[in-house]
Formats: structure tokens, C-alpha cells, sequence
């Protein structure tokens, strides 16, 4: 019998190293190629891929065709599963692939029906566009097809690889239409059901347009709203209820930094520009970074970022110009109030009764039976099907669903000489709408808007609103109607999200729910520090974690905990005391840094639950309300004058409420971690989380497919705008024309494969904020593509 046992059990070991062997055989036969000559049909000429030690290529051909297949071929070899969830998303396609989890998520973008879209623009595009998105279709599969194993992410699923088509590049750009603009309109939305129940005084206090946080590089910062009187509203018989913040805020932004000094603030007396663009954080990183180069009559030199699933660089430089980008958050979507039609299924247009158009979406999902989805769409967009707003049914009037929405203009960046051509050139292209800023070898700067703004009526914009007797929407402007500014006197030019104009040119942008200043304003200062930049300086400040913003807040709850509020209270004292200490940074080691923070969002969220009392009076308990990005104006008003009939009913005075959110944050601590008060640093909150797609589902996969858990520095409202799964996508500073000067990093590494070793090279750098070379170094790898 113990002999039995001992062959089972030696069988078994056996067993299993051979299937761990397999598994690793298959792991290693899908990593790329990386050296010698491959022979494909598809290219004209030879191309090369030339990879340094960190992974990031530089790929050159002798045509604009060829190039777009190379770089296809390496997105295809280091990325293809993170391509096939990008086209996947925006399509509604995940259930396919991983199964009946996905359905909702996919019943969500189906809404849109960007698969019909995609094709679409496909059709609509130039021969020329058209020949270039087919070759760079061509390279992705041929790079696939060159693995000698599926990618590893396909066999975990029990997967086969779809091919690429040249439509799917198309997706990619509506997978970024999803994550940088309201899709569904839902801020509106939001706003509209609080509007239809607050007076106006206090619908205005609540929802300003800016705050004295503001740093437009056009206009002034904003004045806070009077405090709405005792005789129009107060807060009296409100009891406060609202559930514990638990150190939670305001979503953080999809955004980004951008800004630029002109040639006469560098010692070359080139612009230098500099971006760190901020989105969440995955394994691998959204962007892969490369250097593309056509060779010949038409030469073409640009390094950069590209977006895998897209064939060219999505921001960086072309050696005369560098442009840079930040998301506008201007007003893009609109929710339309649909009006009944005197038959059934039809709707009031200003032409007449309209029949809606109906589309019954397939969705397939894997090992189940399809799932059938149906749309109904108006001449404005799509009818929202959980919109549940008390006027009528919303359809969205978004530009992502409107042809001139999305385009390949920003290939024409590749060859723009100056800033003027460069700025000329983003007021054509069809993208999600972003400040764009750029510089130019010759020293000039300047901003605008990239992207198509729509040109609309005089409606307010910011609520729900009903078009049946008038459009809402009237075209779209022309090139020569955007604002921009060019070569300011200060040289300099700042955006980070938050309102960058004034005036008539924040009537064309609109409000979509841009960022409180805080941050933008952080970085013109430091921009207006010192007189000189190099790269350095401009990281210096991407990785600038000070906590200005929270400053006042901590002088507030110094004076809110005094000497007679903490007698006989050690638990208080111990806040105080730890608050004293606080080192002035969201640096990992601090204690005080995480406590501030924690008393502001605490007294945040019970302020704006008690002013919002009424709105669920009628709304419901459950209903979804918005809270501005600049509810800091209205919430530094309140804490600061104090007024007791917008203090909630229950506390003697505000002084009890605000030592009340301190006492809420003492419990919360002690609920919820481990060890004394002292231990509760800002690192534990901020903790990366940096994760492949597959990692949760897998838990033991996780220590090898993600990214180390550690404490990183920074925060929300500072220019080093960081979370545990959300941050700088990137960071470079570059002159135009001296790109070998300039510097970049950026999370994780170039390959999407665990086993490669570019899978998280340079990650280290970005976390530490070390500058890396912004152009590919020496090759140690070159691959050749050679005509078939």
C-alpha cells in the first residue's frame, strides 16, 4: 500500500512538473521575436525595428504605408491583448471573450453602437487614410502571426485571437471618447434633478462656475456665491445623516498637465513642452513609447507615445514641433428631454412627429447563449435607458456619436513645421476634445482646443433640456472661430483640466465638468517661480507633491482642535498633535498629511448631504446627485462665515460639527486598520495598484503580472496628481529640435508579456520620478522586415 501511495504520489509530482513545464513552454514560444529578418507580404520596402534596453523601438521605412505596418507589427508582437480589450470595450464585445461577467458592461457601450460607427468613418476616410489604417491593420496581424504561440492572456481564457481589422483602429479612439468625456450625459442629468428642487440662490452657491482657486491662462479666478439667506433656505430641522466619508472624494479626473515656456525662459531658445497625461493606471501601461521615421522623399521623424491599436504618436515631438495635451472638459454631451409624439413610439422634433430608429444589438457571449440588446436612437443620439429623470426620457447629443467626432487629422502633426501650422492643424482633427498645447524649434508657444466643438444655441447647457421646437446643436464651429492664444507676454502657458478661459471663449467651450484650480494653479506659480527651464525643472514640478491646497484646511482644524476643544481628550489631542507634526507633502510617510485630509472630505460630505436634504425629499434616498469640482468655493464659505441656518440641526454650533467629523474619522481609523493612530500614513491610503487585466480574476498569477504594491506620493489636487490606480500615464519635458535633451518615463514597461524584459523595465524610474531618455537609446535588438 505505502508502495502504491508513493507511485501515485510520485506520478502526481510527476504530472505536474510536466504540465508546469508545458505552461512555461507555451509562455516562452509566445514572446516576439526581437532579432534577425522576417519576411512579410504587405511592405513595399525594408523596415526596421530597433529596440533599446528598455524595449522602446525605433522603427523605420522607406514610405508612410510601410511605417504604419512596422509599428502595427510591434504593437501586434508586445500588445495585442491589450488592443483586442481596447477595441473590445467601445464595441461591447468583452462578453465574447471572458464570458456573462461582461454583459452589463457591454449592454452599457452597445448604447453607442461604435462598432457601426467605426466602419463608418472607415468608409467615409480618404483612399489614402484608408490604405494606411489597412497597412497598419496588416502589421498587427502579421506581428501576431509571427509569435510562435497565441498570447499567454488567450490561453488562460481558452481564447483564440481575433484578426485585426483596419475599422478597429477606429474603436481604439472611442475607447478614449469613453473614458475622457460623459458619455451618457449623467452630469446633466445629475445637476437637473437638483435644479428642478433647490431655490435658485442656492442652486447657484451650490454649483459656481469657478472658485478663487482658479488660473485661467485667459480671464481671472472666480469670487464665491453669496451664501444663501436664513429666509430662502436653511438647514435648521435637517438632521445630519450622511454616511461616513471613509476618506473618499470627488472621482479623480481623467486629465492631464500640460504647459510650455517659450524660447526666451530656456537656454537653447527652443519652446520646451512638457505633459504628464493622467488616466488609470494598468499592466502594461496604455501607451507604448517609439520613435517612427520614414526614410527618403517624404521624410517623416516623430518620437513620442503612440496608442497600441492607432499607427502613429499620440503626443511628443516631430524635431520642429512638440504638442502636448491635457483633457478640455468643456461641455460635449448634452441630455435631450424627449417629448412624446402624438403616435406611439415617435418623438417631437422641431420638423414634426419622428419615429424612433430602432437597432437590436447581438451580444455573443462565451459558453452562454447571445444576448439581444436594443437601442432606440433620435436625430440627436441614443435614448439613455437608465436615465430615470422625471421630465421625459434623455437622449445624448455627444459628439463621439457624430461623423465629424472622429478623424485622422492627427497624422498631419507629423509634418508641422511651426506652432501656428501645428495649432492650425488640431482645430480640424476629430478626437476627444482636449487643450492642446505646443512649441516649436523657433521658440513660439501657444494653446487651442483639438478636437470639433459644436456650435450651439442660446440653451443653458449644464441642465437637461428639451429641443423639440429648436435644435439644440447648429453645426459645428470653423477652424478660424477657435480660441487660441499664441506667445503670451509672460511666456508661459499652463492647463491641468480646470478652466482655461474666460468670456466668450468659455461660452464656445462650455463647463463639462472641468477641475477645481487648485492644481493648474499650483503649477503657474511654479512656472512663474524661476526664469530659466530646463527638462529637469519641468519634472520638478510634474513630481511636485506639496500640499498647498490642504494648507488652510490644516490651519482650520489646528484652531478647530485648540486647547480647550482637546482638554481632557487624548484621542483629540493625539490628532492635533500628529496634525502639528505634518509634513507639508502627500509624501508616503505622512501621518498629518492623510488626517487633513480625511477632516476636509468628512465635513465635505455631511455639508453637502445636508444641503442637498431636499432633493432626495423628492427624488428618493437612492438618487445619484452630482457635487461640483468647485464645491471647495461654496464648502471654504460655509466653514469659514459659519452661518448657523445652513448649519445642520443637532449641533450647538459649528464648532460640534466640525469636531464631530473629527471624532467620525478617530472611529473610522480604528475600525478599519490596524495599530495606533501614528500608523496611519498617507502610503497605506496611497498604495499602488497597478494590475493586469487578468490578475484579479487569477489571484496567483498577481505577484507575477503586476506591478509592486508601494506606497507612492501624491494626490488629487497638486500637480502630482496621484492614486493607487490613477495617475501620470507618462511624463516627459522635450525641445523641439533637440529631442536627445529631453526626458521621459512612464508605469510599467513596453511589453504587455511577463516573461519579457521590457515587461516593467523603467517602472522603478517612474516611481522614484528619475528621468529616462525621451528618445530611444541604442539598439541591442533589431528586427528586420523584409518584403515577401
Amino acid at each position: 500500500m505505502k508502495k502504491t501511495l508513493l507511485r501515485l504520489s510520485g506520478g502526481l509530482v510527476a504530472l505536474i512538473v510536466l504540465l508546469a513545464a508545458a505552461v512555461w513552454i507555451v509562455l516562452r514560444a509566445s514572446l516576439p521575436d526581437l532579432d534577425g529578418d522576417v519576411t512579410v507580404a504587405g511592405i513595399a520596402g525594408v523596415a526596421t525595428i530597433a529596440r533599446d534596453a528598455n524595449g522602446v523601438p525605433e522603427i523605420t521605412a522607406t514610405n508612410r504605408d510601410d511605417l504604419a505596418f512596422a509599428t502595427g507589427f510591434a504593437h501586434g508582437q508586445d500588445r495585442f491583448f491589450q488592443m483586442d480589450l481596447i477595441r473590445r470595450q467601445s464595441a461591447g464585445e468583452l462578453s465574447e471573450l471572458v464570458g456573462a461577467a461582461a454583459i452589463e458592461a457591454d449592454k452599457r457601450n452597445r448604447l453607442h453602437r461604435f462598432r457601426d460607427r467605426a466602419q463608418a468613418v472607415f468608409d467615409a476616410a480618404s483612399p489614402g487614410e484608408r490604405a494606411l489604417m489597412q497597412a497598419y491593420a496588416a502589421g498587427v496581424n502579421a506581428g501576431v502571426a509571427s509569435l510562435g504561440a497565441r498570447p499567454f492572456e488567450y490561453f488562460l481564457l481558452g481564447a483564440e485571437p481575433q484578426p485585426w481589422t483596419a475599422a478597429d483602429s477606429l474603436l481604439a479612439v472611442y475607447t478614449m471618447y469613453l473614458q475622457l468625456n460623459d458619455s451618457r450625459a449623467s452630469k446633466e442629468i445629475r445637476r437637473g434633478l437638483a435644479q428642478r428642487v433647490l431655490p435658485a440662490d442656492v442652486y447657484a452657491f451650490m454649483y459656481p462656475q469657478g472658485t478663487t482657486w482658479d488660473a485661467p491662462i485667459m480671464g481671472e479666478a472666480r469670487e464665491p456665491a453669496p451664501i444663501p439667506p436664513a429666509d430662502v433656505f436653511s438647514l435648521r430641522d435637517v438632521s445630519d445623516e450622511a454616511p461616513p466619508a471613509a476618506e473618499y472624494g470627488r472621482y479623480p479626473l481623467r486629465g492631464s498637465n500640460n504647459w510650455a515656456v517659450s524660447g526666451s525662459l530656456t537656454p537653447t531658445g527652443r519652446a520646451l513642452v512638457s505633459n504628464d497625461m493622467h488616466l488609470g493606471h494598468g499592466v502594461p501601461n496604455i501607451w507604448y513609447r517609439a520613435r517612427l521615421r520614414v526614410e527618403g522623399e517624404n521624410p517623416v521623424d516623430v518620437a513620442g507615445v503612440t496608442l497600441p491599436g492607432t499607427p502613429f504618436v499620440i503626443s511628443g515631438s516631430n524635431s520642429h514641433v512638440a504638442w502636448a495635451y491635457t483633457n478640455s472638459y468643456g461641455d460635449w454631451t448634452d441630455a435631450v428631454v424627449l417629448r412624446p409624439g402624438t403616435s406611439p413610439d415617435t418623438y417631437v422634433t422641431p420638423e414634426g412627429d419622428r419615429a424612433f430608429a430602432v437597432h437590436v444589438e447581438t451580444i455573443r457571449v462565451k459558453d452562454a447563449d447571445p444576448v439581444e440588446y436594443e437601442v432606440r436612437e433620435t436625430i440627436w443620439g441614443p435614448v439613455v435607458d437608465d436615465a430615470g429623470y422625471p421630465d421625459g426620457e434623455i437622449a445624448v447629443s455627444w459628439i463621439g456619436h457624430k461623423p465629424e467626432g472622429v478623424n485622422l487629422g492627427l497624422l498631419r502633426l507629423e509634418k508641422a513645421r511651426s506652432v501656428t501650422e501645428a495649432l492650425d492643424i488640431a482645430n480640424t482633427i476629430g478626437m476627444p476634445p482636449q487643450n492642446f498645447v505646443a512649441g516649436d524649434a523657433g521658440g513660439n508657444i501657444g494653446w487651442t482646443i483639438a478636437g470639433s466643438i459644436p456650435r450651439k444655441r442660446d440653451f443653458d447647457p449644464m441642465l437637461p433640456g428639451d429641443w423639440s421646437e429648436a435644435h439644440g446643436w447648429l453645426g459645428w464651429l470653423e477652424p478660424h472661430e477657435y480660441p487660441r492664444i499664441v506667445n503670451p507676454p509672460s511666456g508661459r502657458i499652463w492647463t491641468a483640466n480646470a478652466r482655461v478661459v474666460d468670456a466668450d471663449a468659455l461660452r464656445l467651450i462650455g463647463d463639462g465638468g472641468y477641475d477645481l484650480g487648485a492644481r493648474a494653479r499650483q503649477i503657474r506659480d511654479a512656472l512663474f517661480a524661476q526664469d530659466t527651464f530646463t527638462p529637469l525643472d519641468m519634472l520638478a514640478i510634474q513630481f511636485d507633491d506639496r500640499a498647498v491646497f490642504l494648507s488652510r484646511w490644516r490651519d482650520l482644524l489646528l484652531e478647530v482642535l485648540g486647547e480647550d476643544a482637546v482638554a481632557g481628550r487624548e484621542d483629540l489631542a493625539e490628532y492635533r498633535r500628529l496634525v502639528e507634526a505634518w509634513i507639508p507633502r502627500a509624501s508616503p510617510e505622512s501621518v498629518g498629511y492623510r488626517l487633513v485630509r480625511a477632516f476636509r472630505l468628512e465635513v465635505e460630505q455631511r455639508l453637502f448631504h445636508a444641503m442637498m436634504a431636499p432633493v432626495r425629499e423628492i427624488h428618493g434616498d437612492d438618487v445619484r446627485l452630482r457635487r461640483s469640482n468647485q464645491f471647495e468655493g461654496p464648502l471654504w464659505s460655509l466653514v469659514t462665515e459659519r452661518p448657523m441656518h445652513l448649519l445642520p440641526g443637532g449641533y450647538e454650533s459649528w464648532q460640534d460639527l466640525m469636531i464631530g467629523a473629527v471624532e467620525e474619522n478617530i472611529a473610522y481609523f480604528a475600525a478599519n486598520f490596524e495599530g495606533p493612530l501614528s500608523a496611519r500614513t498617507w502610503g497605506e491610503r496611497n498604495t499602488a495598484s497597478i494590475r493586469h487585466p487578468l490578475s484579479g480574476s487569477i489571484p496567483a498569477l498577481a505577484p507575477y503580472l503586476d506591478m509592486p504594491a508601494e506606497p507612492l506620493s501624491g494626490d488629487l489636487d497638486m500637480p502630482k496628481a496621484q492614486g493607487p490606480a490613477f495617475g501620470a500615464s507618462q511624463r516627459y519635458a522635450v525641445y523641439p529640435g533637440d529631442e536627445a535633451a529631453g526626458i521621459m518615463h512612464m508605469p510599467a514597461g513596453q511589453s504587455g508579456h511577463p516573461l519579457s524584459d521590457f515587461y516593467a523595465r523603467g517602472h522603478d524610474a517612474w516611481v522614484r520620478g528619475e528621468p529616462g531618455a525621451f528618445l530611444p537609446g541604442e539598439a541591442v535588438h533589431t528586427l528586420t522586415l523584409v518584403p515577401e
